[in-house]
């Protein structure tokens, strides 16, 4: 057994960070006379008290923690911080059951963005800042994650981020602590960007605030039903566009720009694929809105790219019920599920670089096939692919396929029709929001589901953010011995 001191003690500040999280929403309930900043109260001092006794003893002189020790860290943190997130949901007025709390909160804090609640308009204002404040923790979270820990774990392939980030980064800030703290900042600046450019586009201040987080962090959740669809506002819709790309490109080589170099942004093969894919699969379904809905071309490019922007980059806000564009249109936005941005940035999904990473490697094996003796070698920018990293990320798409298939299946034995279980699926794994259909595609919500694809959906979120190794090693008998 690793020693699970120094891991209780991390959970024991994170519970603490929590407490104090929840006093934002408690005072925006005060402010504006919602009573329900006594469910605020009252969840901050369960997580203080717990949080505090967790501090006091589990105090340990260890200096470092191990692999296996990093491992569990991750895995229990995210957990606990949503099993606990789920409390003010519980206790709110909101008919909400402790399932569909864990839910909302899974999603919060994963940036899904899919949820349980009906009548977000009339929700108390501290229910809506504190689904906001989850996804914005969640986006920082994720990006810590992976410059810090999923390269050093090894996980997916990130360890060719360990090398890249490393190098770029140790001259001007030898330490990771430095570079999270340039990110936090970074972070932090964009979001208060997005908040003023929504304001000034006629948001009110605190819809501004609640989205610019949600934005940034590419959560998708929203302080009305009909998410950004109503404001019913192209300039918010295109600053809304801007921002979710903002989020899904590398927050490492923003470090370099806002330094004064901006040429690695600029030259990083990750973000040219991931614009490439963009505007290939906007231009195709934008073409085909044209001519089989003859829509007109200003609106039917605006729609599309704002909706296949926020799935492709799992953010999960909607203007318009996509499902409703034709089948076409359906198997488009359902395989942009699974693409995501780029590495080291709020979004999930397969993440471009492990595209770019198999796409190499298949050629070099066809190229193989067809000259036997002749040398290939894949690349990813300019640079070779280690064989390790080409291992991870082929060991990590077949994992990812086979929890797909296993999770849709897991969904149809609960019930669910064949296109709910396997978009549900699909958005969970990808960490995207909505589904497609009419029970939790953009128009719906997940409240009808039952409780146990509930929880198998709430999984499959934590199993997405996460990487899927980080969770499963813990399910293997191995991890456990010495």
């Amino acid at each position: 057994m690793p020693d699970i001191r120094p891991i209780f003690f991390i959970i024991g500040l994170l519970l603490v960070i929590l407490s104090a999280g929840m006093g934002v929403p408690a005072l925006a309930d005060i402010v504006t006379g919602h009573a329900n900043w006594r469910v605020f109260a009252g969840a901050a001092g369960a997580c203080l008290f717990i949080g505090v006794t967790l501090i006091l003893t589990m105090r340990t002189e260890a200096a470092r923690m191990g692999v296996r020790q990093a491992f569990l860290l991750t895995t229990v943190s995210w957990l606990v911080i949503a099993l606990f997130g789920a409390l003010p949901f519980a206790l709110a007025d909101l008919e909400l059951s402790y399932t569909d709390a864990v839910f909302e909160a899974m999603s919060g804090i994963t940036t899904t963005g899919a949820t349980v609640i009906v009548g977000l308009d009339r929700a108390p204002p501290g229910i809506l800042i504190w689904r906001a404040i989850l996804q914005w923790l969640g986006g920082i979270g994720i990006i810590v994650m992976a410059v810090s820990v999923l390269p050093m774990l090894r996980v997916g392939g990130m360890q060719l981020f360990r090398m890249e980030s490393s190098e770029k980064t140790e001259k001007a800030l030898p330490r990771v602590a430095q570079v999270v703290a340039i990110i936090s900042i970074i972070y932090v600046g964009l979001t208060m960007a997005c908040a003023l450019a929504y304001w000034l586009a006629g948001m009110r201040g605190f819809d501004a605030v609640a989205h610019a987080m949600t934005t940034v962090a590419t959560g998708g959740f929203s302080t009305a039903d009909a998410s950004v669809g109503h404001f019913n506002s192209p300039a918010i819709e295109w600053i809304a566009v801007a921002f979710m790309l903002s989020g899904s490109l590398p927050f490492v080589l923003y470090i370099q720009a806002v330094r004064g170099n901006i040429m690695p942004l600029l030259r990083d093969s990750q973000v040219h694929t991931f614009f490439g894919i963009a505007g290939t699969a906007i231009l195709l379904l934008a073409s085909w809105r044209i001519m089989a809905a003859d829509e007109a071309i200003g609106p039917a490019i605006r729609q599309v790219t704002f909706n296949l922007v926020s799935v492709m980059t799992g953010t999960g806000y909607a203007t318009s019920d996509f499902s409703l564009w034709g089948e076409f249109a359906l198997t488009v936005f359902f395989f942009a599920m699974f693409v995501g941005g780029c590495a080291g940035s709020t979004t999930c999904g397969l993440k471009v670089f492990r595209l770019q990473v198999l796409y190499a490697t298949t050629t070099a094996q066809i190229g193989k096939l067809l000259q036997p003796h002749g040398v290939f070698v894949p690349h990813f920018n300019r640079k070779p692919i280690p064989e390790s990293v080409s291992e991870s990320v082929l060991s990590f798409f077949f994992l990812y396929v086979v929890s797909f298939g296993a999770l849709s299946v897991g969904l149809g034995a609960t019930g669910l029709d064949f296109l709910t279980a396997v978009s549900g699926a699909a958005t969970a794994i990808a960490n995207v929001g909505p589904g497609l259909g009419d029970v939790i595609g953009p128009a719906g919500t997940f409240a009808s589901l039952p409780d146990p694809a509930k929880w198998l959906l709430s999984f499959g979120m934590l199993l997405g953010r996460l990487e899927l190794f980080t969770v499963l090693i813990l399910l293997t008998p191995a991890f456990w011995r010495n």
